[in-house]
C-alpha cells in the first residue's frame, strides 16, 4: 500500500487543440484509471491544466498519455510544474479559470 511519501502533486499545462475535443473527459477517465487524485480544467488561454495527485509512476503515465489526448485532439505540448497536493480526493473536472 502506497504511504504518504510517495503521494507528489504535478500541475500539467496541456497546449495545442485541447478543448471542444472531450479533453477533460478523457483526461478524468484516464486519472481515474489509473488511480491519481486531482481536477481537470479548461483554461480562458485555451489551454487545459490538469492536477495529478499521486505516486510517481502513475503520474508519468498520465504525462505520457497526456501527450496523445483523445482522438481529435492535437497536442503541442505538456508542461510539468511540481505543485502543492491540494487534499483533492478522487479526481473531478472544476470550472474554466
Amino acid at each position: 500500500m502506497p504511504g504518504p511519501m510517495d503521494r507528489r502533486a504535478v500541475q500539467l499545462t496541456v497546449r495545442g487543440r485541447v478543448q471542444g475535443v472531450g479533453y477533460r473527459v478523457w483526461a478524468l477517465e484516464t486519472a481515474r484509471s489509473l488511480g491519481l487524485d486531482g481536477w481537470a480544467r479548461n483554461r480562458r488561454d485555451g489551454t487545459v491544466e490538469i492536477l495529478a495527485i499521486g505516486p510517481t509512476d502513475p503520474i508519468e503515465r498520465l504525462v505520457k498519455a497526456c501527450q496523445r489526448g483523445p482522438p481529435g485532439a492535437i497536442v503541442r505540448e505538456v508542461g510539468q510544474t511540481p505543485t502543492l497536493d491540494d487534499g483533492s480526493a478522487g479526481f473531478d473536472i472544476r470550472p474554466t479559470a
